[in-house]
């Protein structure tokens, strides 16, 4: 039998992931995913390819609240109206925000030891999906490009088959994971359904070097690029996972039968 077996969201973009039992899908994706995202002085958006201690920083959402949290610094929940507007920058895409405000710049400016200023997505900005891959008012929020990621638990597990060390799927940072198929059998997927939502897959991803950043300590190194490079590389780029674009809003749950 197919089912989701793990769902991740990651409320602050290139911060930890947060594992979720059950999530809604609403219109940029999973609820509170990607909506908040730190971005340098210039307005240009920061993630762990410069900065890869950022995935020792912890961001939960609470009753719509985002607490932060990151070593040896106390939890900080930002709790204030939003009223300052900005435009900020991802790849490329130029989106407007609401700026969360001094106290919590200076807290994730002391940790990563860099200027920067927390962003937040607002429900009514608009985002399109790249059309070549979406439909007209297919939306995403802080994510790279797509409003949600695909991984089979095989395709880790084959992966981990080939590391001297075995990885975890938060390397990856997957929305949703698959479990009862064969390694790599989502690359051939044209859409699926999860409680009657169905989700388009549309684009294989191709990896950065975010995966080789180790999620407990931020240490970065070769693997598991360097493996995934001998087996997983096409036209000079590495593919691991699928994006997809859910076709109406609705709940996800671990367990859920998935039909392809």
């Amino acid at each position: 039998m197919i089912t989701v077996s793990e769902l991740y969201i990651h409320p602050l973009k290139s911060a930890a992931s947060v594992s979720v039992d059950k999530v809604a899908i609403d219109s940029f994706g999973l609820q509170y995913d990607r909506r908040w995202m730190l971005v340098d002085e210039s307005g240009d958006f920061l993630s762990q390819r410069k900065l890869p201690a950022m995935c020792l920083i912890k961001a939960v959402v609470v009753d719509s609240f985002l607490t932060v949290s990151a070593p040896d610094l106390p939890a900080l929940t930002l709790t204030g109206t939003l009223k300052n507007t900005r435009e900020v920058t991802v790849w490329g895409d130029v989106c407007n925000s609401y700026d969360c405000g001094d106290e919590a710049a200076d807290y994730l400016s002391r940790f990563l030891q860099v200027k920067c200023r927390l962003a937040y997505f607002p429900d009514n900005e608009e985002r399109q999906v790249d059309l070549q891959y979406a439909k007209k008012g297919d939306l995403t929020g802080f994510s790279d490009g797509f409003p949600l990621l695909l991984i089979s638990q095989a395709s880790l597990d084959d992966l981990n088959t080939r590391l001297d060390s075995s990885v975890s799927m938060t390397r990856f940072r997957p929305n949703i994971v698959i479990s009862g198929v064969e390694a790599f059998a989502e690359d051939n997927w044209e859409s699926i359904k999860v409680g009657g939502i169905n989700l388009r897959v549309v684009k294989p991803c191709s990896r950065c070097s975010i995966p080789s950043v180790d999620p407990l300590t931020g240490l970065r190194s070769a693997e598991p690029v360097k493996t995934l490079r001998t087996y997983r590389m096409r036209n000079s780029k590495v593919y691991f996972g699928q994006n997809v674009i859910a076709d109406s809003t609705g709940m996800l749950e671990i367990g859920m039968p998935v039909v392809v």
